[in-house]
């Protein structure tokens, strides 16, 4: 006799609880959707303005597409800012910068959150100040500093200060994420002998490299991004970076609509190029960090 295997039985309450499942993710979904077309609208509206000629943009507005695309404000913006150098500069900028930052701030986490200094409790408060004071209170002393030690008008001062006031917050980042630091690793290394130097590098390192690369890619985007430093310290054409370019556009007394747009997006298409490049290890690293 062949055995009948009885189909799974759904009962009602199963049935609804699953359109609510279903019906709870497309809301969310829909949301999600609504949230790009917003978040994708402004780079939509840079592209298809830096390619339409000046007199379409006076003639059809702002919403219309271009109906004869150029790349004359492009091209031109780029040769009048020497558009080049200024990527080089910020490229310069937004790699070491976090490097130093990743650096100070990972050591610092450390001693805080694993060696259990003492008085870490305070340390913690002072850099959680640190990094919620404005920079236009720190722009001033800045630029004095900047003078005395010459390095005024020189793009490694813009790196040095990003890496050292950004660390404040790497520091209290990583030193909440080093706190909860499994203890029996630890332990376990130590009873094997290893030292102190040892744990940090071959250890803590290896688990804490996700992390790291998560906090290294903000910083990347966020030095790019910087205006009020770079404009202060950095007065000459030749050191300046791709935010500070975006100001050419904008006269006292004239406007060119067309070649901000160029400008925008110019100075945007990098980072979110390498946001897009670095996605997968932005993803893996919050997802190992946290199953690690």
């Amino acid at each position: 006799m062949s055995a009948e295997v009885e189909a799974p039985q759904i009962h009602a309450s199963d049935k609804v609880e699953l359109k609510k499942k279903t019906f709870a993710s497309w809301v969310i979904f829909a949301v999600l959707a609504i949230v790009v077309v917003f978040w994708l609208f402004p780079f939509w509206m840079a592209i298809i303005n830096a390619v339409k000629p000046q007199a379409e943009f006076v003639n059809n507005g702002v919403l219309a597409l271009p109906q004869h695309p150029t790349l004359s404000h492009i091209t031109k913006f780029w040769s009048d800012v020497n558009f080049s150098k200024k990527l080089t500069n910020s490229i310069i900028v937004s790699v070491w910068a976090p490097l130093i930052t990743v650096a100070l701030s990972f050591m610092s986490a450390y001693a805080i959150g694993i060696g259990k200094v003492r008085g870490r409790t305070w340390i913690l408060a002072l850099f959680m100040i640190a990094f919620t004071i404005p920079q236009e209170a720190l722009v001033y002393p800045l630029y004095i500093a900047a003078k005395k030690i010459h390095l005024y008008d020189n793009l490694w001062s813009i790196v040095i200060i990003f890496g050292v006031l950004q660390s404040a917050f790497g520091t209290y980042l990583l030193s909440s994420v080093l706190a909860e630091f499994p203890e029996e690793i630890l332990e376990a290394a130590k009873i094997d002998g290893a030292g102190s130097f040892k744990i940090l590098w071959r250890i803590v390192l290896p688990l804490l490299t996700p992390t790291l690369l998560v906090l290294a890619t903000f910083l990347f985007i966020w030095d790019w991004n910087e205006f009020l430093i770079p404009l202060v310290l950095l007065p000459s054409n030749d050191n300046q970076t791709v935010a500070l370019s975006m100001a050419y556009t904008t006269g006292q007394w004239t406007s060119e609509p067309t070649a901000r747009a160029a400008a925008a997006l110019l100075g945007a298409l990098p980072s979110i190029l390498f946001f897009l490049v670095f996605q997968r290890t932005l993803m893996r690293g919050v997802t190992m960090g946290a199953v690690k």
